[in-house]
């Protein structure tokens, strides 16, 4: 009997009341996908708010979750166009309602004069309501100065990780061929390498230029595709702009250098444009990888393309909606249609998802009714961030022992700490990653519940951790003090 007849043989021999599925027939992909986001720390930390409920003795009150990047869940507020337009979809009697204006009531009757049924329960087509596609396309020619947008080539989806998930799983390869290759920023989301251990797909990891503002050096790509080529078929790069966890905006000069790798190299372009909205620096602007591309001309406009966006980040915050598009540019037909194909059997991204996300990319304009309150709603939220951002890595550079570049976009900090060799000592004798053990003792000293950098990749030899900014500025300054706190006493601790 051949050794894989005797594997089906002895699989086949359970008794009644033995489980189908065990640690030992669980899909090995599904096993191997880890998401520091929601990991071990975080755990911990809903275990500790539990316990506090239950009057534990603590050496603080509460647990100030800055792990996420959930605004909403930090206190801030939601637009009110935002909710009154999907209010008006969710509950069409509103109409009536004299507190509504009438450019939202004129919103929320277009998506609605969309939906089967005219209801926002019902299905919509597998790539979104038709309308909302429509104005994703014009806000996208709007953003890039009058490019073309063709809402044929855009997907909706429900939140931006479901139209990742959708165009990476075209670029896996067959059982008999070869393993693709996926690049991957360091420090990246971990959604990524999630996708890529699920897809079993080769991870290709590029480093940024922590010492350059975590800048993306093509040499780099250069050094990280030589290194895989062996093992793998590289098929894509992606790239995340404005950075997450790393907080970076990418100059136009350093997009274009890494388009011409991508065209050099016949690689698929995956960009990660989320957090669009989100830009602080000084001297930083977004520019989109469709805008750059374009902009170049000739062979570059024929590149292939997938970009990504979200309701849930940006100035509205709105997570829990998970409404999110995906624009498709230079897809071959037959791909395409087998994508479509794959969508198709999801039946449909959220609907009220996709109805914020109509009002995300068809906001009141001048002259309308909402326009002055949402102009001030949207400026208020931006403003503040930008604020935040600011405070936090100057706050994070004057305590000794922490390095924090700007955070010039997106919604986190990704400061880097020189622990001293006890402490990675210590950490090994706890058989864990020493800013794991760091990230740890922070949480069970004040409450604070930050991810650490191992949980998004870093160069050997380096610890960071990743906070977000989005506590209110009180509350952001008191979360320093505390760590400040933390911080000093560790590191004599360890000395």
């Amino acid at each position: 009997m051949s050794s894989t007849s005797e594997q089906l043989s002895s699989q086949s021999t359970y008794r009644i009341n033995d489980k189908v599925l065990t640690m030992a027939t669980l899909n090995p992909h599904i096993a191997n996908i880890e998401y520091a986001v929601r990991g071990p720390i975080v755990i911990r930390a809903a275990e500790i708010e539990n316990e506090l409920k239950k009057g534990v003795p603590k050496p603080f009150k509460q647990v100030i979750r800055a792990n996420i990047g959930d605004c909403h869940a930090c206190g801030q507020k939601p637009l009110t166009f935002i909710r009154q337009v999907v209010a008006l979809c969710t509950y069409p009697d509103l109409m009536d309602n004299p507190h509504f204006n009438d450019d939202a009531k004129q919103r929320a009757r277009r998506i609605l004069d969309d939906c089967r049924g005219h209801s926002i329960g019902s299905y919509s087509d597998s790539i979104g309501i038709d309308v909302v596609r429509h104005d994703v396309a014009r806000y996208i020619s709007e953003r890039d100065g009058g490019i073309p947008s063709n809402p044929d080539d855009i997907f909706l989806s429900t939140g931006a990780s479901e139209g990742i998930k959708a165009v990476m799983k075209l670029l896996v390869t067959g059982r008999d061929s070869p393993i693709a290759g996926i690049m991957l920023p360091v420090p990246v989301y971990p959604l990524y390498t999630a996708l890529l251990a699920e897809f079993n797909t080769y991870p290709i990891l590029y480093y940024l230029n922590e010492e350059k503002n975590w800048s993306l050096d093509t040499e780099e790509l250069e050094r990280a595709l030589n290194l895989a080529k062996p093992h793998c078929i590289p098929r894509a790069l992606v790239v995340i702009n404005p950075g997450n966890p790393t907080g970076q905006v990418l100059k136009e000069e350093n997009i274009k250098k890494i388009i011409q790798f991508a065209k050099r190299n016949n690689i698929f372009l995956l960009a990660d444009e989320v957090y669009q909205h989100n830009i602080y620096g000084k001297d930083s602007e977004f520019h989109s990888f469709k805008k750059v591309m374009k902009s170049m001309g000739g062979e570059y406009e024929k590149m292939e393309l997938a970009s990504f966006m979200s309701t849930s980040k940006g100035y509205m915050g709105e997570c829990g909606y998970r409404g999110g598009y995906c624009e498709l540019i230079n897809i071959d037909p037959e791909v395409k249609y087998h994508l479509l194909k794959s969508l198709s059997a999801k039946l449909c991204p959220s609907v009220t998802g996709q109805a914020a996300m109509g009002v995300v990319v068809n906001p009141p304009r001048p002259g309308e009714p909402s326009y002055r309150q949402f102009i001030s709603e949207k400026d208020h939220v931006l403003g503040e961030l930008k604020e935040k951002a600011q405070l936090t890595s100057r706050l994070l550079n004057e305590i000794e022992g922490i390095t924090c570049n700007e955070v010039e976009g997106a919604m986190y900090a990704f400061p880097r700490i020189w622990l001293p060799p006890k402490a990675i000592e210590a950490a090994k004798e706890k058989n864990m990653e020493p800013d794991s053990m760091y990230c740890t003792e922070l949480l069970e000293a004040t409450g604070i519940c930050v991810v650490p950098g191992s949980g998004f990749g870093q160069k050997p030899g380096t610890y960071h951790f990743r906070m977000t900014i989005l506590p209110s500025v009180q509350e952001l300054q008191e979360l320093l003090r505390l760590f400040a706190v933390f911080h000093e006493s560790f590191m004599i601790k360890y000395q």
